[in-house]
């Protein structure tokens, strides 16, 4: 059976622990056995290794040298990550070993909770079978993204709120490889109530279950 590691923790604004809640009902109907963290000391267990998958839902706050190293080697080593919005594209501001993981680091959301739409770039991808570009209403992520990444959606910015950003395109979720661990991320998922969204929802879980070992 495969293992999931759920760690949440950090600004309680994100309902980070109602999240993990969702998720793991989530990965346990797709037949995991998932466990449950708060606070980043998990990460430093030795039997992270042996896990499937790892979905960080920590928003800001920082990680100790121990935990990102043993976390970093055991993605590099093919353990799966997966992760979205602030819980994970926003965690650990300080560290940078953590961001190359991920492949991007939150930036701004200007206008805070906005209207915007999801465009699909990669309608081929598995993870994104039957997904068509679609309204959103939450923060639309600007983020600084690695080149490396593999963009699945992407959403366009106005004007609007920071004039000088009017027409640039962002990714909103992708899938990259980080030594021979897959990891997925997409920048939806402000709150908990975003899950009842089916194409976020939808998104979210296939990449889940593609990142895992």
């Amino acid at each position: 059976m495969r293992e999931a590691l759920i760690v949440w923790g950090g600004w309680s604004d994100h309902e980070p622990q109602q999240c993990a809640a969702i998720i793991k009902d989530m990965l346990e109907e797709d037949g995991f056995k998932v466990h449950v963290e708060h606070g980043s000391e998990a990460f430093a267990d030795p039997s992270v290794h042996d896990l499937s998958l790892v979905v960080p839902i920590v928003t800001m706050s920082k990680i100790e040298k121990e935990e990102i190293q043993n976390l970093a080697a055991a993605i590099e080593n093919g353990v799966g990550l997966a992760g979205y919005h602030g819980g994970a594209g926003d965690s650990f501001r300080e560290c940078v070993e953590y961001q190359f993981i991920i492949g991007g680091q939150w930036v701004a959301h200007p206008g805070n909770i906005i209207d915007y739409t999801v465009n699909i770039t990669r309608p081929d991808d598995p993870v994104m079978e039957g997904i068509t570009d679609f309204p959103y209403r939450s923060e639309q992520y600007y983020m600084h993204v690695d080149p490396s990444n593999e963009v699945l959606a992407t959403t366009k910015f106005t004007g609007d709120h920071s004039y000088w950003i009017d027409g640039v395109v962002m990714p909103v979720a992708w899938k990259r490889k980080h030594g021979r661990g897959r990891v997925f991320y997409s920048s939806l998922g402000h709150q908990a109530k975003e899950f009842d969204v089916p194409q976020m929802r939808t998104l979210f879980r296939r990449g889940a279950n593609w990142a895992a070992r």
